[in-house]
């Protein structure tokens, strides 16, 4: 039995535990919500209720990471273009924060759940060997967040990187339906689905498969045009509408790496 911790137990960290759970590992998990603790009860998940601030860490980090053989850190950095310059900074600075937590801490891998948003639109195929060159801020303070933590000498940190998030309760043609003048038709999708995400951790713990770097996209890659008519039709949605001006976004993300280190099969019929 593996003694992991999840911080953030959200959307994906949550089913991530149950499934963790079910394989035979003791799990933590957080949050950062008092009335999710008595759910995360009743799943067999320990909770914790944490906080990172960019200047302090809630007290009850310590507890959560004790005994902690896995930590995996599935927290989105939430920037938004609007935001101020220091506002900007404040999700890498809660990474630094938690940094020395870990470090006096049992842990000995982590997993840090990134996005291919740290790649830019300039380049047609992406493979771990492409250098990141992110074009949003997001982008970019994961790159630093990805940095900090692989750099460390105390532990073992693995970088998984999933493309455009999708589930059976979160798709993104749910905000296109009906949509007028869509860019990119050409563009291809990067999508991968919830239950690939977590078969896909769920591997990396199993084969221990550390201090490495993972893209995790479908090869499935339709053009947005394809895809979102298709999928609007598919779920009786108003069919949202594309230009007609040439697509400036050719990125396709390569899952070979993936595929092959993993032996990782995708449930394509998820798509």
């Amino acid at each position: 039995m593996t003694k992991i911790s999840i911080l953030g137990c959200g959307w994906l960290g949550f089913p991530l535990a149950e499934r963790l759970i079910t394989d035979g590992n003791s799990v933590k998990g957080s949050t950062t919500s008092e009335n999710k603790l008595s759910i995360f009860e009743t799943k067999g998940i320990k909770p914790y209720l944490v906080a990172l601030e960019s200047e302090s860490v809630s007290d009850g980090i310590t507890d959560f990471l004790a005994e902690t053989e896995i930590l995996i850190i599935d927290i989105p950095p939430k920037l938004r273009s609007e935001n101020t310059d220091s506002e900007k900074k404040v999700f890498v600075e809660k990474i630094k924060n938690l940094i020395p937590f870990i470090e006096k801490s049992t842990v000995q891998k982590v997993l840090f759940v990134s996005s291919t948003s740290v790649y830019g639109n300039d380049n047609k195929l992406i493979t771990e060997e492409t250098t990141p060159n992110p074009d949003t801020e997001s982008g970019k303070q994961l790159i630093l967040a990805e940095k900090a933590l692989q750099q460390n000498q105390k532990f073992e940190t693995t970088i998984l990187r999933f493309g455009g998030l999708i589930g059976e309760d979160r798709h993104p043609v749910k905000f296109l339906a009906g949509k007028e003048n869509l860019e990119n038709p050409d563009a291809p999708v990067n999508l991968i689905h919830q239950k690939d995400c977590i078969a896909i951790i769920e591997e990396i713990v199993k084969k221990s498969k550390w201090n490495d770097f993972f893209n995790a996209v479908a090869p499935f890659h339709p053009t947005r045009k394809e895809y979102y008519t298709q999928k609007a039709k598919d779920l009786k949605l108003d069919l949202p509408k594309f230009s007609t001006e040439k697509s400036t976004i050719e990125k396709t993300i390569s899952s070979e790496k993936i595929q092959n280190v993993l032996n990782y099969k995708f449930e394509l019929g998820h798509y």
